[in-house]
């Protein structure tokens, strides 16, 4: 059926309701116990032709829109009562009907007590991440989760769930779900659920409208707001452990960040349910308004997405503010409530045209949140001069154009190698060739400053000055007299005539930003170099090195290789060496010449998918490191601490090298402005589990991997939605990428160990995502 009425709107979270009876009687259930009975109509299960009809409508829409990642949960009912065969052939068909080229975050939510190894298999190979629905212990969760002959779920629920924690099955364990009781007291509940080591905690006040409105025991105003407050009070005291989503969503929203969950603020809600007979209907919480209220009129079958996104009733939970009442839009906490869950504004009279039913308890909540925000981590104040302003800080963290913001970094790292430089011409001033070298850079920079900016600004300047500094100078990697060199370097690219006494170290005479002279004597300790406004002139005893600018390169004159403007291949700096691999030594003419060529095919894929990266790459990014490359394996790739402006890595294929450029290019970002601002408190030891790795990471090793992982997740997004040959490829990478960082940014909210200018960051790391699909 053709689409004439598409509003514009896109829809990328879909409920599935794959069987639509339980096994459980609880008695608060939105679906059973409430207004809407359209259950008893349905089919038990969904069938094989709803499921293929549902994946190629989502997949059509996906695919129209260029959605890079659709989010689907399978629902009931209780979904795991098809059983282990049944569920392999639903996942089996609704994979198919997607095809490769849709990306799919695939869930589902169940009470936990069908959970078994083959589930947990299955869910494994399928991807399937399991949330589980938990009410507290034992008599907190029994109150209302019993199956139909009165006998208590949560012995079966716990022994699921220590399924889910297992090593081998923990990836599918997306976290818990727990409705708020009243009757159960909040901190026993809260230490319970901890006791199940969930990733996160979903804690849901239990549904009510205007007409049948939440019991308040002794009519006090906001007694939701006292239970939720009291958990929150003990997540800041344990350094909250856990992402509680309901916290992480006000907190982020109160920064001007993204909801994370459609009971508060003002994102769309983008979602709609595919009932058990393929009836398109809207989110199954509306049914506690009244009966019918859920049902579209259209299906899987003959309707698509784009007549359900166009429908007025689903179109109003995508207009964010204009969507609510009038009280809620004069509200001064609406940014942060968004008017609550849709479902709760619900009456007779008005419709959903109300404040949410909870209206006192959120603006409980949040006021409660305002007076007892997460305790700031102090941070000393940034060395005067390498400060980033708040506003490129803003910039670098939100995915835009930070080209201002890369050109203050790096203006900030060239004066912190100034002054490294200079620490080491003071403390060593009376070494072998540091004095007269620093007397010459310093008289350098009163005539030709730019000359010596441009040495100075090479990458591994900085680490040698740190080495020298920590070692004393007793090792070759750090010995003072290399001082000389970068004076001399300084004065060839000012082409004055000048005659520089350097240092022979190790048989080898190197001068950072041009190239590395192997002299064929190596029975002298020094030589002079002496410079001409077209060349330079190395003379080592009776040995005699001439290098003009433009004639080829001598015999013992090893030039650094230009691999496009601005961009070189170092493979001869002696300091190089402090990546996390062993780089190559001096590579010959082809081994140049396929990295220039690969070079140059990433940067043009560079500046082709994220634009706004690609200039401040240019401005910054000075030298790549070959590094040596085992026999089939990955590609490895490396940032260094005290080197901002250069990338390492193995040899790779132009496509792969370009999204190794922008990643570690993001860590060369973060650590310069950690040289500048602290963002987390390293005093805080715990770690955080992120997806990308097996081991916990340490606060700051997180924040590392969320920067970098938010732009390679942009770029697999503008990938995935260019279309091309490897678009299924781009697209599971993408919805891998997203859902770490995404992740990890709530995580790290949750901490409670980031700085006030961390929180900020961060912030703006989940704000820039907020648009993504899912």
């Amino acid at each position: 059926m053709s689409d004439h009425r598409h509003s514009g709107a896109t829809l990328s979270q879909y409920v599935l309701k794959v069987h639509s009876r339980c096994d459980l009687a609880c008695d608060h259930c939105y679906v059973y116990e409430h207004a809407d009975q359209s259950w008893r109509r349905q089919p038990l299960a969904m069938s094989a032709d709803v499921v293929r009809a549902a994946g190629r409508r989502i997949a059509q829409h996906a695919t129209a829109h260029r959605l890079p990642a659709v989010r689907i949960v399978l629902h009931g009912g209780e979904p795991l009562l098809l059983g282990p065969r049944v569920m392999g052939e639903l996942l089996s068909e609704l994979r198919a009907a997607l095809g490769p080229h849709v990306g799919v975050d695939l869930r589902m939510q169940t009470n936990g007590v069908r959970l078994s190894p083959e589930f947990c298999a299955l869910f494994g190979r399928f991807d399937v991440r399991v949330g589980v629905s938990l009410d507290g212990g034992p008599d907190a969760n029994d109150r209302h989760r019993r199956f139909r002959n009165g006998s208590g779920s949560y012995d079966r629920v716990a022994a699921g769930l220590s399924l889910l924690r297992r090593p081998e099955n923990r990836r599918s364990y997306a976290g818990l779900l727990c409705t708020v009781d009243l009757n159960n007291d909040p901190i026993a509940v809260y230490e319970e659920l901890l006791r199940h080591e969930p990733p996160r905690i979903d804690f849901l006040l239990p549904h009510g409208t205007w007409d049948q409105p939440p019991p308040r025991p002794g009519g006090a105003p906001a007694p939701y707001a006292d239970w939720l407050t009291r958990i929150y009070d003990r997540w800041l005291r344990d350094g909250r452990p856990v992402g509680i989503r309901l916290f992480e969503s006000l907190l982020s929203t109160a920064g001007g960040g993204p909801s994370l969950s459609e009971w508060v603020g003002l994102d769309p809600a983008d979602l709609v349910v595919v009932e058990t007979n393929g009836e398109w209907e809207q989110a199954d919480s509306l049914k506690i308004a009244f009966d019918g209220v859920a049902a579209t009129g259209l299906n899987v079958f003959d309707h698509s997405v784009d007549e359900v996104a166009a429908l007025p009733a689903v179109t109003r939970r995508l207009q964010g503010l204009a969507g609510l009442s009038a009280t809620c839009r004069a509200c001064p906490v609406v940014t942060q409530c968004g008017g609550g869950l849709f479902a709760h504004r619900y009456s007779t009279s008005r419709g959903f045209d109300n404040p949410s039913v909870y209206c006192a308890d959120l603006k409980a909540v949040i006021d409660h949140m305002s007076q007892h925000p997460p305790r700031p981590v102090t941070a000393e104040p940034p060395p005067e001069g390498f400060t980033i302003s708040a506003e490129h800080l803003d910039r670098i963290a939100s995915a835009g154009d930070d080209t201002a913001a890369v050109a203050e970094l790096a203006a900030a790292q060239l004066e912190l190698t100034r002054l490294l430089v200079r620490s080491v011409a003071e403390r060593h001033a009376g070494r072998p060739h540091v004095g007269a070298g620093w007397e010459l850079l310093c008289a350098l920079d009163e005539e030709a400053p730019d000359a010596v900016d441009e040495v100075l600004r090479h990458p591994y300047i900085r680490g040698w000055a740190a080495r020298c500094a920590a070692d004393g100078g007793h090792t070759h990697s750090g010995s003072p007299g290399y001082l000389a060199g970068i004076a001399a370097a300084a004065a060839v690219h000012a082409g004055l005539p000048l005659s520089v006494p350097v240092a022979v170290q190790a048989g080898q005479i190197h001068l950072p930003t041009l190239g590395t002279v192997v002299p064929s004597s190596y029975s002298h300790a020094s030589a002079v170099i002496d410079t001409t406004a077209d060349g330079f002139v190395v003379t080592t005893g009776d040995d005699r090195i001439v290098v003009r600018h433009d004639a080829p390169p001598p015999t013992g004159w090893l030039p650094i290789r230009a691999m496009r403007p601005g961009l070189w291949l170092e493979d001869g700096d002696p300091h190089r060496d402090c990546h996390q691999w062993k780089p190559t030594d001096r590579l010959d003419d082809a081994g140049a010449q396929e990295w220039r060529e690969r070079l140059n095919a990433a940067w043009r894929l560079v500046a082709e998918e994220v634009p706004d990266r690609a200039e401040g790459l240019r401005i910054a990014l000075r030298t790549v490191v070959p590094l040596h490359a085992g026999p089939g394996e990955d590609t490895r790739a490396s940032t260094a601490r005290n080197a901002f402006g250069t990338v390492a890595s193995t040899p790779a294929p132009a496509d792969e090298l370009a999204i190794v450029l922008v990643h570690e290019f993001q860590h060369g970002k973060l650590n310069a402005i950690l040289d500048a601002h602290q963002l987390v408190d390293h005093d805080d030891p715990r770690r955080l589990k992120v997806g990308w790795r097996p081991d916990p990471r340490p606060i700051e090793g997180a924040l590392h991997g969320t920067f970098a992982h938010q732009a390679v997740a942009d770029q697999w997004r503008v990938r995935a939605i260019r279309g091309d040959a490897d678009a299924p490829v781009a697209l599971r990478n993408y919805r891998m990428y997203r859902d770490w960082t995404v992740d990890a940014v709530a995580q790290l909210q949750g901490s409670g160990a980031l700085t006030t200018t961390g929180e900020r960051f961060v912030a703006n790391i989940g704000r820039s995502m907020a648009g993504w699909p899912h």
